[in-house]
């Protein structure tokens, strides 16, 4: 995998993305990449018998700036980071945005978080995360929620090349386990 000069991190402004950003923080600094937060938001249609109810503009637009607040919230939060950090929304279903979004920018790598919810809450809610790591045509780091991201990336990056064999194309084929190192 090359070394993403771009990440991706969609946000849906809770707990998991927020780990996720948090430790795409973290691999930015090593890699010195540019982080793109993007949030994407679908307008509210309801549907009745003999028709449908189709959000209003002034809506809309409240949805737009409260998506523009919280990203801005979330940048502004992590200033002193040493990251470059922009915000980006989009308008759609979540997981089809992340991989525009990410096609768009030109993201090497998507960091995104995950509830980790199972059996009937995943099977009714369905999970973007999944859909993402599922149909991404580019790495991506799935973040479970409560996760820390305070782990030493800088010095899990210098190990990682002792600790691996790779075949002719640079993809590991194996890990040596750390008492064989």
């Amino acid at each position: 995998m090359p070394i993403p000069k771009i990440i991706l991190v969609p946000t849906d402004f809770g707990e998991p993305s927020e780990a996720a950003l948090d430790t795409a923080i973290e691999y930015a600094k090593v890699f010195g990449s540019e982080i793109v937060l993007m949030h994407a938001f679908e307008i509210p249609i309801v549907g009745f018998p003999d028709g449908a109810m189709v959000a209003t503009a002034e809506l809309t637009s409240r949805i737009l700036e409260g998506a523009q607040i919280g990203l801005d919230r979330q940048i502004k939060a992590r200033e002193g980071s040493g990251v470059t950090l922009r915000g980006m929304i989009k308008q759609g279903d979540a997981y089809h945005m992340v991989n525009e979004a990410a096609e768009e920018v030109g993201a090497g790598l998507i960091a995104i978080g995950t509830h980790g919810r199972k059996g009937l809450s995943r099977a009714l809610i369905g999970s973007v995360a999944e859909k993402v790591v599922r149909s991404a045509t580019v790495p991506v780091l799935a973040v479970h929620a409560g996760d820390v991201a305070r782990a030493d990336v800088s010095r899990a990056a210098t190990k990682a090349p002792e600790a691996t064999r790779t075949n002719e194309n640079g993809h590991v084929r194996e890990r040596q386990p750390s008492s064989q190192r």
